[in-house]
């Protein structure tokens, strides 16, 4: 697909593209790219790798910028999408095989218009289209984070509600590492080496580098309360057990008296006085009780109940 950057996107043939003179996006296959990469004209010397793809960055050629783009999958952060660029001052072109380029350009094309249309707005709107909705994600990942909270300090919360937060610190740091990896990609096209961009354009490569910068700092941030999280249920479970300690110490205190005052009656001596006293089993249960009563208040003294 071929778009010259007017007011809108307007879909073109690659002979419309070459004649127009207008700067232009392109989309094509590796394999598109592969027979026409030299109509373009662009003077690199640094492929643009279509293979694996490992990150989002871009690379100053000696008359062009090449590039990659690495873009997790907000519904399932374990899953992204990889595509490839070629820049210069002409124009765009994205090598996708993934289908992630064309459905960002069909989303601008569908909702921008511009008044002053350049190649530094329609990088700014691609790039704003990646992250369009994480400011409602990263607040949604906060609000869930404070629930799981709340149920910890309620005692209601299962394990699973921590494993969701640890879900949760999962997804930001990818996220975290993505904004990184978009913060040094807009930096280099702030730098603009090779002067494709007007100076008055660069605004807008700043304007989404402090965006993106408070996104990162949104994620840091959140994924530092996901790890309090973690550790305040932690702290809640230690004390849940020290609790269970202390309550069987005290059933063990409180016997141990009992115990001993049964092992030295069970021992059933021939002239222990006690077997032949009338008051002698009763006394043995009013002695036990007293035990268990002022062991009780003792602890509860102390306390320790």
């Amino acid at each position: 697909m071929y778009y010259l950057i007017r007011q809108t996107l307007v879909p073109t043939e690659f002979a419309q593209l070459k004649s127009s003179g207008e700067q232009y996006v392109a989309v094509l296959t590796p394999a598109q790219w592969a027979v026409q990469k030299e109509s373009f004209d662009m003077g690199i010397d640094i492929e643009p790798q279509t293979g694996e793809i490992h990150s989002t960055k871009a690379e100053v050629n000696y008359d062009s910028l090449t590039g990659s783009f690495s873009i997790p999958d907000r519904s399932n952060m374990e899953e992204t999408s990889r595509f490839a660029f070629a820049l210069d001052e002409k124009g765009v072109v994205f090598i996708d095989d993934c289908g992630m380029a064309q459905q960002i350009i069909h989303e601008i094309k569908r909702t921008k218009k511009w008044r002053l249309p350049s190649l530094e707005r329609f990088i700014y709107d691609f790039l704003e289209m990646i992250i369009n909705l994480d400011r409602d994600r990263l607040e949604s990942y906060d609000s869930e984070l404070s629930k799981i909270e709340n149920l910890i300090e309620r005692e209601d919360a299962e394990l699973d509600s921590v494993e969701r937060a640890n879900e949760i610190r999962g997804d930001l740091r990818i996220l975290r590492v993505h904004y990184e990896q978009l913060l040094d990609f807009t930096q280099e096209l702030e730098e603009n080496e090779n002067n494709f961009f007007k100076p008055d354009n660069l605004r807008y490569f700043r304007l989404f580098s402090n965006r993106i910068e408070r996104f990162r700092d949104t994620a840091k941030a959140v994924e530092d309360h996901a790890v309090q999280i973690r550790d305040i249920y932690k702290a809640h479970t230690d004390i849940k057990q020290n609790r269970i300690m202390t309550v069987l110490t005290v059933v063990t205190t409180i016997f141990m008296p009992l115990t001993l005052i049964v092992g030295w009656y069970g021992m059933n001596f021939r002239y222990m006085p006690e077997l032949d006293s009338v008051w002698g089993y009763p006394v043995i249960i009013a002695v036990s009780l007293l035990v268990l009563i002022g062991s009780l208040l003792y602890f509860k003294k102390k306390k320790w109940l």
